[in-house]
């Protein structure tokens, strides 16, 4: 089992360390399902990428803004928990924190008689 605020804990320093300001961990992973632990040093930002068919952010600790292109999705702090669009994004840290991320990597739609 995960302990997720050592995992916080851990990924914040890596974080700090990193020329890149950022450090994450795979912490389960179960068919589709994958929930992985982000770290980000104050100030950094993940680019713009694709949403998966379902995704979810909890902030763990610290605060970070979602944003889509020029326009901001939402900011959220430490114990706030968000379900991601299916449109294409970013992620600034508004200082420094760490998030689970939790996303389903495909889903099969029900197929109609």
């Amino acid at each position: 089992m995960a302990d997720l605020n050592e995992l916080t804990e851990t990924h914040l320093a890596l974080a700090r360390e990193n020329e890149n300001g950022r450090s994450a961990e795979l912490v389960a992973h179960d068919g589709e399902l994958r929930q992985s632990v982000i770290a980000l040093a104050d100030g950094v930002r993940l680019p713009a990428h694709n949403s998966p068919p379902a995704a979810s952010i909890q902030v763990l600790t610290g605060s970070i803004r979602v944003e889509l292109g020029e326009e901001m999705q939402g900011e959220f702090g430490a114990g706030e928990l968000w379900i991601l669009t299916h449109e294409r994004h970013s992620v600034l840290a508004l200082e420094e924190c760490a998030f689970l991320l939790t996303t389903v990597t495909s889903v099969d739609k029900p197929s109609y008689s």
